[in-house]
């Protein structure tokens, strides 16, 4: 995958995750879902987006994983929320696979990056 298709798939998770976020109750573990989703969920985007500014290989690598443990984050959150049903399930569903197919990229991007091949 080109590092543009990433990012734009990134972003694309990001509107994913808002979309999630604005159907969850407001109620108070609803909001406090809401908000440690939006700053997991969004975050990988922008830190891949500094990644591919970095300044040395283990700069780069630091920044994936940074990433990487932002999209784990996140699938914590979006299986807390499935199994409380706070939201529609094929939206979460959806959500859940695109996230585990990110970590996936994220892990064999940062191995190969490290030379764990």
């Amino acid at each position: 995958m080109k590092p543009q298709e990433l990012e734009n798939r990134l972003i694309d998770f990001a509107v994913a995750i808002i979309g999630v976020v604005e159907t969850l109750p407001v109620t108070k573990a609803g909001n406090h879902i809401a908000g440690q989703l939006i700053r997991s969920g969004t975050s990988p985007a922008p830190n891949y987006g500094e990644a591919r500014s970095a300044e040395s290989r283990r700069d780069f690598i630091h920044k994936m994983k940074i990433s990487l443990k932002e999209l784990r984050e996140t699938m914590i959150w979006l299986k807390i929320i499935s199994r409380k049903q706070l939201a529609a399930d094929q939206v979460v569903s959806a959500t859940i696979a695109e996230c585990d197919e990110l970590i996936a990229i994220f892990v064999s991007s940062t191995r190969t990056a490290d030379g764990d091949d």
